[in-house]
Parts: structure tokens; C-alpha cells; sequence
């Protein structure tokens, strides 16, 4: 362990076997850090959240919950939340949704949810700023593994997601959401843009007119 603490790259892909990753984890440096591990690899992410980010977040957040309440959509959203396969792979994504017949699958009073116990979230988000190249890399490669059914990355700088059905352990890029039926992604980017000119109550008066508006 010492050997790897002396090496360890934050914010970066190490190698290393699952009791080292569980070793840095326990280390009181890296108490806040988030954790991740695939293939061999673990990556500590220490960046700090600044407001972009933050408020990306919490708009992205706001509008699949608004989009859900209006559509009747049964769902349970977890913010930061710790998903483990014990010795496999653990992933901490900024928000992540149980939708549908999975809504009360998602577990409560759990610091990390067992993947060999429950299912893994129907939706997977990552919010990146600087994170965007490994956001679309090998992450996207975890989500696929992991089996989740939809994984959307927020590219803050440019307001845009990039979003993608996974199935059969392989991802395409997509602009109408499967597991939420008639959410555009579109709609969601551009809450993400008007929320760089206005406050987020207007986005939702905004949000809430649209989405109430009859399709054709």
C-alpha cells in the first residue's frame, strides 16, 4: 500500500488490485475524495466542485424530476451515491436514477450499494468539467459493464449531454431518452443554457410550460 500511496495520481487511472483501492479509500487523505474502479484500475478524484458544475447539476436534476412528477413516471434519484461489485468494480456518479418498476429497488440507509444484492440504476450521470475526456472514455466503459440502461455525461463548458443507450455491453449515442419516454435531449441542453442567463426559478417556469405544452 505504501508503495502505491507513494505513486497515487489523483484525478487520474492507477493500477492496482481491489484491497489497494480499499486501502486509499480508508486513508484519511481521501476521506472526501470520490472512488472509482475497473479493470484492474482505481481513480481517486479529489477535484473540487466549483459552481459551474454545481449548478449544472442541480438544473439537470430539477428538470428529469419535474419531467417525471408531470408524467406520472415512478422514479428515485441518489446524488453521489456509491455503487460497489465487490472486487470488480465501484463507481460514484454525480446523480443516478431507479425509474419505473426499478424505483423501489433503489436501497435506503446503505453507504454503498451491493451490486450483488441490488440492481444498478436504470440512469447514470457524470457532470464534467474538467473530467470530460475520461467522462466519455473509460467510465463509459464502467457504465457498460455495469448494466445500466441509459449513461448521459454533461459537458459544462458547452451545455451540451452526450447521451447514450447502453445494451448487450456496448453504447450508441442517442437524442430521445428511452427510459424516461419523451423527454428530449435536447430540452434538457437548453435548461442547461438558459440557466447560464438566468436563475434557476425562471428555468423551471420555462421547463414547466414546455413540457406541459400538447405533442403533436
Amino acid at each position: 500500500m505504501s508503495q502505491l500511496k507513494t505513486q497515487l495520481l489523483t484525478d487520474q487511472w492507477v493500477p492496482a488490485t481491489w484491497e489497494e483501492y480499499l486501502a486509499v479509500l480508508d486513508e484519511p487523505d481521501y476521506q472526501q475524495s470520490r472512488g472509482y474502479y475497473y479493470d484492474g484500475h482505481l481513480r481517486i478524484e479529489m477535484s473540487p466542485v466549483g459552481s459551474g458544475h454545481s449548478r449544472r447539476n442541480t438544473v439537470v436534476i430539477f428538470a428529469i424530476n419535474l419531467f417525471c412528477t408531470l408524467k406520472g413516471i415512478p422514479l428515485n434519484g441518489l446524488t453521489n451515491c456509491s455503487y460497489r461489485k465487490t472486487g470488480v468494480q465501484e463507481c460514484q456518479p454525480d446523480v443516478s436514477y431507479y425509474i419505473g418498476e426499478r424505483a423501489q429497488s433503489a436501497p435506503d440507509e446503505t453507504s454503498v450499494v451491493d451490486l450483488d444484492r441490488y440492481p444498478p440504476p436504470n440512469l447514470v450521470i457524470e457532470i464534467a468539467n474538467s473530467s470530460l475526456g475520461d467522462d466519455l472514455g473509460r467510465k463509459r466503459l464502467l457504465y457498460e459493464d455495469l448494466g445500466v440502461s441509459e449513461y448521459w455525461v454533461i459537458d459544462v463548458n458547452n451545455a451540451q449531454v452526450i447521451a447514450f443507450e447502453i445494451y448487450e455491453l456496448g453504447s450508441k449515442r442517442m437524442t430521445q431518452s428511452k427510459t424516461l419516454p419523451g423527454l428530449s435531449i435536447s430540452l434538457i441542453e437548453e435548461a442547461l443554457r438558459r440557466s447560464r442567463e438566468t436563475d434557476q426559478s425562471q428555468v423551471g417556469t420555462w421547463l414547466l410550460t414546455k413540457l406541459q405544452e400538447p405533442r403533436n
